[in-house]
């Protein structure tokens, strides 16, 4: 379990976005992750995420951790009842998966098969609180397990979401811990100063708190995101830069690596690199880390 001793050590960790397949070829999946295996610590393996049907993260989690590499599984209040979450967390257990994030999931109608019907059977804090339970030997009825597995759980937290009290957020990053969240991811971050208001009322020696970097990949993305993300601030500043900069993917690289190195610089327990799609521009957005 690389990623808890990082994170028990106190050491930065470094999780990356690895989108499984639209289909079973899985060559892109692996080679992408083999290229920066030693570098990254955990491969955050998305539940069909934006609710587009995909490979699951069970399944892609377990064939990266045939090839070596320690992942993080997303376990999706939105699609499978209580019966089958709790069937696929023993599953990842039995295959070696230690590391887990529960999240809500995003609603069908955002996704590629848009009469599909949510589930929900669970909410959030309920998903977090059955993990522990298992973890303590037995299931949602109460029934004893023949073999408990252990996990490092993860969540997300609104963290620096514009628009959204600090307090609010305190309060249900909170209600996440009590149930037994050992980390936390943020939406993406641009800007320190959109963090600053949470981060005034939290102990980063104590919760673990973990940036999301997201690749933008054009000036229009940045624009998009700005306007419609409600979560997400984007300086205008920021969209300028890349707006003049002759090689505009070459920039969108170097400020991703620029918030990774500037992350580490502050104190965060490490940092999670989303690059939606462009995955091959893993080694040089993590370049700015060597030595």
């Amino acid at each position: 379990m690389r990623l808890k001793r990082k994170f028990d050590a106190g050491q930065f960790a470094i999780l990356a976005e690895m989108e499984p397949p639209k289909g079973v070829d899985i060559a892109g999946m692996v080679n992408n992750a083999t290229r920066v295996k030693g570098r990254v610590d955990a491969f955050v393996v998305p539940e069909m995420s934006n609710a587009v049907m995909r490979m699951s993260s069970l399944g892609g989690s377990m064939i990266l951790q045939q090839k070596g590499l320690e992942t993080v599984m997303q376990v999706c209040c939105r699609d499978r009842n209580r019966i089958a979450l709790q069937a696929d967390l023993l599953a990842a257990s039995a295959c070696g998966i230690n590391n887990v994030m529960a999240v809500t999931g995003e609603d069908p109608s955002y996704g590629d098969h848009h009469q599909a019907r949510s589930v929900y059977d669970i909410d959030l804090l309920e998903l977090i609180r059955a993990i522990i339970a298992l973890q303590d030997g037995k299931d949602m009825a109460g029934i004893e397990l023949a073999g408990a597995p252990e996990f490092l759980v993860g969540a997300t937290v609104d963290a620096g979401a514009p628009g959204k009290s600090p307090e609010l957020v305190l309060e249900e990053m909170n209600q996440k811990i009590d149930a037994g969240a050992q980390f936390f991811i943020t939406p993406p971050l641009f800007d320190l100063s959109a963090i600053e208001p949470f981060l005034r009322r939290v102990d980063l020696q104590q919760v673990k708190i973990i940036p999301t970097v997201l690749l933008l990949k054009s000036v229009g993305m940045a624009r998009y995101i700005a306007r419609n993300v409600a979560n997400v601030y984007i300086p205008d500043a920021l969209i300028d830069r890349i707006q003049k900069s002759p090689d505009k993917a070459r920039e969108c690289t170097q400020v991703a690596s620029g918030m990774v190195s500037t992350l580490k610089r502050n104190g965060f327990s490490g940092v999670y690199v989303a690059t939606i799609g462009w995955e091959d521009k893993l080694p040089e957005i993590l370049e700015g880390l060597k030595g």
